[in-house]
This record gives C-alpha cells, structure tokens and sequence, in this order.
C-alpha cells in the first residue's frame, strides 16, 4: 500500500478508497493524499470536499480511480 500511496502523493493521481469508519459503517471514498504517516494519512476528500484523516487500520481497500488509469499531469 505505501507504494501506491506514495507514487498517489508523487503523481497527484487521485485514488478510490473503500474506508471503514469508527461507528464500522463502510464508505466508498475518492481521494488525493497529501500525506502519509505510519497511523494514518492525510487526504482531500474529494466526495465530502474537504481535507481529513484516515487511520491506516481502516483502510480496506485503495486503488487508482477507476476513471484515471492514465498519469495526471500537473
């Protein structure tokens, strides 16, 4: 995962996240991280439009947006 996260960081590629939150309800998530961390990452969320924090542990899945196979340039 941190490769993905990393190269997400380098390449501002945006990433889809299935996410599971503190009250274990399970979100879907569409994403651009600005920061990792070993607990958590940091991230701009592009469905709720603002920055947050996603512990590491709860991250179910991550994966390059479906809509952007293809590098960002930036």
């Amino acid at each position: 995962m941190d490769g993905l996260l990393f190269r997400a960081i380098e390449e501002h590629m945006p990433l889809e996240m299935i996410y599971l939150a503190a009250n274990q309800d399970i979100s879907q998530r569409k994403l651009i991280v600005k920061e990792v961390h070993d607990d958590y990452i940091r991230a701009y969320c592009l469905t709720r439009k603002q920055m947050r924090t996603f512990k590491r542990e709860n991250i179910l899945s991550i994966m390059p947006e479906s809509r952007s196979k293809h590098r960002y340039l930036h």
